[in-house]
């Protein structure tokens, strides 16, 4: 067998690789785990478009193994026979008589079995190249390309869309205008497929197929750049573990919203919060608490730190970005420290790291806090309907922090002076004060 070049890397390391992969690692982490560079880590997963091309499920144990090959070549080099080698191993004679045969190194003019050669030229001739679907067909290429891409007309037949939209091939893209196309689904063309061709079983071809043809390189049919008329727009595909990847070692099960108190969810007494950030462009925020009875609104000024823009960043050293953990905890405190302490229960907040220490904010407010359930905002409802109204004041896409606290009070105050028709059309501001009263009268006749 002519020599193709180096043996590329066992089929049995990639799959361990992509393994590794669907946990969630990073292409370099899962390289180094399974005793590649991360380098070639990150090559391979470029390559397949961030997946897997070969079946990651457990062998059948049809054909030999590399532990087996390895065997062979050690029982082999100690002289003994096939059959001999054949009873160790467990397996047929003439399996090991044919594999002795076809994979021995010829190097030098001899043969001689070795067990890196011998699987690599395996795994060579076990290869069953095939044509992709969309290269062969190119009726059916194109269809899929214009139910893609295809142009938008206006009714007059022009081409509209911004003329300087560029696909720049970024994992997660800016927001910026993006290319105007057709952009049906893979899912949507697969589908219409046996609508528009009921009777024609050669214009086929699964969702699947074609995100390959997209995202795989060696797939060759559509560019690459079509992937920007997906509606996630990803250079990549994102295995499924670690897109739902996220930190969240800083929620412990005493701090799940399980472990709130009753009184949280029916809303007579007052003082449980909800809270979360909204998020602008270049790490800015704005912190939002909303207290769950009276529907007030607190908004959390987080400028950034000295040193952002300017200073390099550095591993594990303190976020200047304005909302790391740090300054979330500073921040919150400052605002609660103002209030009644009969209005410091609880604080229910997304999973966020930006509240990473909660604990030290407990010591600091006497503030209960409690963390919602992955993927429920609903535990949060009334938070995330405030975020909404706050989006007429800060929209996504723009810079917060250019916004200052007394800004941010002015927005504050004219959210709690709406009237609210689950308050019996009082305000928030309102509601609360009327709170605060009883709250005194209260006080004062116990203290008589």
């Amino acid at each position: 067998m002519r020599s193709p070049g180096r043996p590329p890397i066992r089929r049995d390391v990639e799959r361990a690789f992509w393994c590794e992969i669907a946990k969630g690692l990073t292409s370099e982490d899962a390289a180094v785990a399974c005793g590649v560079s991360g380098p070639v880590g990150s090559r391979w997963f470029r390559e397949r478009g961030g997946m897997p091309s070969i079946d990651l499920g457990p062998s059948s144990g049809r054909y030999l193994s590399f532990q087996e090959r390895e065997e062979i070549a050690v029982l082999r080099a100690q002289g003994r026979g096939v059959r001999s080698i054949a009873r160790v191993i467990g397996r047929s004679p003439s399996t090991v008589s044919r594999e002795l045969r076809r994979n021995a190194a010829t190097r030098g003019g001899k043969l001689e079995y070795r067990a890196g050669v011998a699987q690599w030229k395996a795994e060579l001739a076990a290869r069953r190249p095939k044509t992709a679907k969309l290269v062969a067909d190119e009726r059916l290429r194109d269809y899929v390309q214009d139910r893609l891409a295809g142009v938008v007309h206006s009714a007059d037949g022009a081409v509209v869309g911004p003329p300087t939209a560029t696909w720049k091939g970024r994992n997660r893209p800016r927001r910026q205008d993006r290319v105007w196309a057709t952009a049906w689904s893979p899912e949507q063309i697969s589908n219409r497929l046996r609508v528009d061709f009921p009777a024609d079983e050669t214009m086929r071809i699964s969702p699947e197929a074609i995100y390959q043809a997209l995202y795989v390189e060696s797939r060759g049919a559509l560019k690459r750049e079509l992937v920007a008329c997906l509606r996630t727009g990803r250079a990549l595909r994102v295995p499924r573990a670690r897109a739902q990847q996220r930190a969240s070692g800083h929620v412990t099960d005493e701090a799940m919203i399980s472990e709130r108190p009753p009184e949280a969810d029916d809303r007579a007494v007052p003082g449980h919060w909800e809270g979360d950030l909204i998020i602008g462009v270049g790490r800015s925020a704005i912190g939002t608490v909303v207290e769950r009875t009276t529907r007030f609104t607190v908004l959390v000024h987080l400028p950034r730190k000295e040193g952002w823009g300017t200073q390099e960043p550095v591993k594990n050293g303190p976020a200047l970005g304005g909302y790391g953990a740090e300054s979330m905890r500073e921040a919150l405190a400052t605002s609660f420290a103002s209030m009644p302490d009969q209005l410091r229960r609880s604080l229910t907040w997304d999973r966020g790291k930006e509240l990473a220490q909660h604990a030290q904010l407990t010591i600091d407010t006497g503030l209960a806090v409690f963390f919602a359930d992955p993927h429920s905002p609903w535990q949060r409802g009334t938070n995330e309907n405030t975020n909404g109204l706050l989006r007429q004041y800060f929209p996504k896409g723009t810079d917060l922090s250019r916004w200052s606290s007394e800004e941010l009070e002015a927005v504050a105050a004219i959210i709690n002076s709406r009237p609210r028709k689950n308050l019996g059309w009082r305000t928030p501001a309102e509601t609360l004060n009327e709170h605060l009263r009883s709250l005194q009268q209260t006080s004062v006749a116990t203290t008589d």
